[in-house]
């Protein structure tokens, strides 16, 4: 199987994510999404930890190594949205079934830029059926 294909099994630790993680168990994603939305506990220590030792946001400008961008289609296309370019890049005609391909191929490509760095993470939204 391609690396993004696979299921890894996710260990939660300590109490409030082992007791979110039992409670998920057994129900389908709408559950879980609403679990995770109601639950005062996790938004509590989500809060927390979002103000705690804070530092000031760099400029636009500024080459940062570690940031957040999304692949999406929108009419017919990919676009990279990266919040320190000005605009979408798009990345070509893509059809509503080669999204995931197309946006691992992408990142590939960005990871082998620099093949020693190992500070990403992937993670892919969608709808099911």
């Amino acid at each position: 199987k391609q690396w993004y294909q696979r299921r890894v099994a996710i260990t939660a630790g300590g109490e409030t994510l082992t007791k979110f993680q039992s409670d998920c168990s057994t129900v389908d994603p709408t559950a879980r999404a609403a679990l995770l939305e109601n639950s005062d506990v996790i938004a509590s220590k989500h809060a927390a930890a979002a103000s705690s030792g804070q530092t000031a946001a760099p400029s636009a400008d500024e080459k940062i190594n570690l940031h957040f961008v999304a692949f999406v289609r929108v009419d017919g296309y990919m676009y990279e949205l990266d919040g320190r370019k000005p605009n979408a890049v798009s990345w070509g005609p893509c059809q509503s079934d080669e999204l995931l391909s197309k946006a691992a191929r992408t990142c590939q490509a960005y990871m082998a830029c620099d093949p020693q760095e190992m500070r990403f993470t992937v993670v892919a939204l969608s709808k099911t059926d």
